[in-house]
């Protein structure tokens, strides 16, 4: 049987700028938000606590439900590896508990390789994903976002 996986988000923001994990793969850097994947008899607040502090190494606070965002990869650019993935992505709001700086945490992804301030109307310009967050978030009226890239 095959299962859905639920990948729970940070959207931070320090003044007009928003906080990105910085990927690299055989095209050149990539962008997404801090989260992952909720644990078996995770609550979805502390998934995105422990991701946030994993990736960043930042503790955060958790704020309100902004987008929801299903990801079903046949659908999509990378259908030919991600034929059999069905991800629900959950974004939420957070803040900051510190002033400290972000860096690489202690677990980080695979192809990451910084955490980054992006201004937000840098974000049509670099290759960030979901795609449809290039256009900003504040373009975005509906919290469920479909079946996007």
């Amino acid at each position: 049987m095959k299962t859905i996986r639920n990948s729970i988000k940070a959207i931070i923001r320090k003044g007009t700028s928003i906080l990105l994990i910085k990927n690299l793969d055989q095209e050149g850097f990539w962008y997404v938000f801090p989260g992952g994947g909720q644990e078996h008899g995770e609550d979805m607040h502390s998934a995105l606590r422990r991701e946030c502090l994993e990736e960043t190494g930042l503790h955060v606070s958790v704020g309100p439900l902004r987008f929801v965002r299903d990801y079903i990869g046949k659908n999509h650019e990378f259908a030919v590896t991600d034929n059999h993935t069905h991800q629900v992505e959950l974004y939420f709001e957070c803040y900051l508990n510190t002033q400290d700086d972000p860096a690489n945490g202690h677990l980080k992804d695979t192809q990451q390789v910084d955490v980054e301030w992006i201004e937000s109307e840098r974000l049509n310009s670099i290759r960030l994903y979901p795609k449809i967050f290039q256009q900003g978030l504040n373009s975005l009226k509906d919290v469920y976002l479909g079946d996007t890239n």
